[in-house]
């Protein structure tokens, strides 16, 4: 009997290296968390080629919105754990768990590579009646839930930068609600919505074809992308309590997927982000290329997590406090 489980145990030993060594051997789904044309889907439909290439086999990306991103969270954990189901995230779930939104984050999945990071900013319909924050903020206290700003959902770019604004000034708008910065955008274009808190990345062709304007930039440095425009902190100056900070795009997989899987979508993921093509587009698009895995990867998200997630709750949205997640504050 001995004998026997020992070559079942030897079977499975070989077996799982088999499996690690032949990977991949059938079609690999990326799951974007975010619809077509946001910064996610960007992001991930320019780095996945090359990342793909890299591992020898073929990655299909499909979008999956809803529920601030904890739709596709909740796909692929109920996958197996064997490197066919890729999440290809934002920042979203690390607020999930003081939100309410779910019992997952970030911490319980194997960062693949966490790629870039983007700095935010407000952008504007053309027509309205404000060029800065402060004649925005003026406006918005003079005309209180007149101005919609459209918004995609807890937890995200949008409901962290307005945490910041809010905590800072006495202003009250509409949230107009979208599945992604991408749509929210277009509805900018078409005057569905007045004001969008958006990555640079994701709207400054809209900015370059006139189509929008920006009205501020979130971070405490001007940028070479938006002559002209100055930092948030210039007009608020208490927006330096949180900056820098920024929404990220990572591809991630489940806990229990084989160190050597694992080992080998990061390095393919790792040499994607190394390609000329996807560090061009991110430069252009304003996105700063980070590019991390491992411990590195695992202390960033730590760290963003903490950060945000106090945030939220300082700013009295959260359902939960950090402090049952043995969040620390910042």
């Amino acid at each position: 009997m001995k004998t026997f489980l020992a070559g079942l145990t030897l079977l499975a030993m070989t077996g799982g290296s088999a499996f690690a060594a032949d990977y991949p051997t059938k079609e690999i789904q990326g799951i974007i968390q975010w619809g077509a044309g946001g910064s996610t889907d960007t992001v991930m439909r320019a780095v996945t080629p090359h990342a793909a290439e890299a591992l020898g086999g073929n990655i299909v990306m499909q979008n999956k919105t809803g529920g601030v991103g904890a739709i596709a969270l909740r796909h692929v954990q109920q996958q197996e754990a064997d490197g066919y189901t890729l999440l290809m995230g934002a920042e979203n779930p690390q607020m999930y768990k003081v939100l309410g939104l779910g019992t997952d984050d970030y911490t319980d999945m194997v960062p693949i590579n966490v790629l870039a990071r983007g700095v935010p900013m407000f952008v504007a319909n053309n027509d309205a009646p404000y060029d800065t924050m402060t004649e925005f903020v003026e406006y918005v206290k003079a005309n209180p839930g007149e101005v919609r700003v459209g918004s995609t959902g807890p937890g995200g770019l949008t409901s962290i930068v307005l945490a910041m604004l809010t905590s800072q000034e006495d202003v009250e708008f509409t949230r107009v609600p979208y599945d992604g910065d991408g749509p929210a955008l277009t509805a900018l274009q078409g005057g569905a919505i007045d004001v969008m808190p958006a990555v640079l990345g994701a709207a400054i062709e809209g900015v370059k074809a006139g189509r929008m304007k920006v009205i501020g930039l979130v971070d405490t440095q001007p940028n070479d992308l938006l002559p002209g425009v100055v930092p948030i902190t210039e007009e608020i100056p208490g927006f330096a309590d949180y900056l820098p900070w920024g929404p990220f795009f990572g591809v991630f997989v489940k806990k229990g997927t084989p160190d050597e899987v694992v080992a080998e979508l990061q390095a393919a993921y790792a040499e994607g982000a190394e390609n000329p093509d996807f560090i061009k587009l991110m430069e252009d698009r304003g996105f700063i290329i980070m590019s991390i895995a491992g411990e590195e990867a695992m202390d960033f998200l730590e760290s963003y997590r903490s950060t945000s997630s106090w945030l939220v709750h300082d700013a009295g949205f959260s359902k939960k406090s950090p402090e049952e997640f043995d969040i620390p504050r910042p």
